[in-house]
């Protein structure tokens, strides 16, 4: 079952569930907003899928009108957008281990030391899917932004005019909402693109965390329910229409080193991640990435991400933004 948040033309809004031919929705019935689905859910003790065969009908409309005018939103959003943490792990899966290590072998060499992400990359592997009942091995965490940062499917991916690079990380999406009593709920699923600049990540690894605070994008579909094991996907990017860079990722719990019960745990064991009515967007980790391939990315290229489980697939360009120079802070 998977949803999606759109606009009509009025400019309302709307939650529809994709049809079995994956080109229509059927509106759902007093629902303006996943948020409230959720909520919704959440105080009627029920799940998320029984309310949207309640608030489904037999009514469709044009899903692929709106993906082609830009009236598809992302999955899910907040009315005060400070309230939408958005946060992600690295190093959960091989390939991004194996990129990380050969930026830390380009900056110190061959004969560097071990590099700390595959120290954390193996600790994974060894720890990072405990039994039921038992927590593992912690995770790389990380800060991306608030609601603000995320830009609906097909909406430009801005990259500013200090950054290094701009490049995707084709993700898989836990979306969450705390309840009253500040217990998290797992909203479902969604296709990401954690958009980041590696070149400042390279230079070096305690920059990562700068690296990190750009935009994103998120959907445009909503999986509700369990992910599978096993999700396989394509990340492509196009320039002036010709595939430049195009790669199979392999995603889910059979392709990566921890858990995404682990991953949780150490993400809302934080007592401040769990304020009542709060969304949370965590990106589980990129598989593949075009950096690590020696791609050097261009503003106007779009970044295509795609997987059968999740529907149509995400597109974005990444569009230069100005240079805004010194920012100056103004003494009160």
């Amino acid at each position: 079952m998977r949803l999606v948040q759109f606009k009509t033309a009025d400019g309302a809004r709307g939650v529809g569930l994709v049809s079995d031919d994956g080109d229509h929705l059927h509106p759902l019935k007093d629902t303006a907003s996943v948020l409230d689905l959720a909520s919704a859910a959440i105080a009627r003790g029920k799940p998320m899928a029984e309310l949207v065969r309640e608030r489904a009908g037999a009514e469709r409309i044009d899903y692929v009108g709106l993906l082609a005018e830009g009236r598809v939103l992302a999955p899910v959003d907040h009315p005060e957008p400070a309230r939408f943490l958005v946060t992600g792990t690295g190093l959960t899966h091989t390939g991004s281990a194996a990129a990380r290590d050969k930026m830390h072998v380009l900056t110190h060499g061959e004969d560097a030391d071990e590099s700390d992400s595959l120290k954390i990359f193996r600790m994974g592997l060894e720890g990072g899917k405990p039994a039921a009942g038992e927590i593992g091995i912690q995770p790389e965490w990380f800060f991306k932004g608030v609601g603000t940062c995320v830009v609906p499917p097909g909406a430009p991916l801005p990259m500013p005019a200090f950054a290094k690079a701009g490049a995707e990380e084709a993700e898989i999406v836990g979306l969450y909402l705390n309840g009253p009593d500040g217990r998290p709920y797992r909203i479902g699923y969604a296709l990401g693109n954690e958009y980041s600049d590696h070149v400042t990540e390279a230079a070096n690894y305690l920059y990562l965390a700068h690296s990190k605070l750009r935009s994103c994008s998120i959907g445009p579909e909503l999986l509700i329910g369990e992910l599978p094991e096993e999700v396989r996907g394509t990340s492509t990017i196009r320039r002036d229409g010709a595939v430049i860079w195009e790669q199979e990722f392999l995603s889910g719990e059979a392709h990566m080193s921890h858990s995404i019960g682990n991953l949780e745990h150490y993400h809302f064991r934080y007592p401040m991640h769990r304020r009542p009515g709060d969304l949370h967007a965590y990106f589980f980790g990129a598989a593949v990435m075009s950096y690590a391939s020696g791609v050097q990315t261009a503003p106007g290229d779009e970044y295509e991400i795609q997987a059968p489980v999740f529907g149509k697939p995400l597109r974005n360009r990444m569009q230069l933004v100005p240079d805004e120079g010194l920012v100056a802070v103004t003494p009160l």
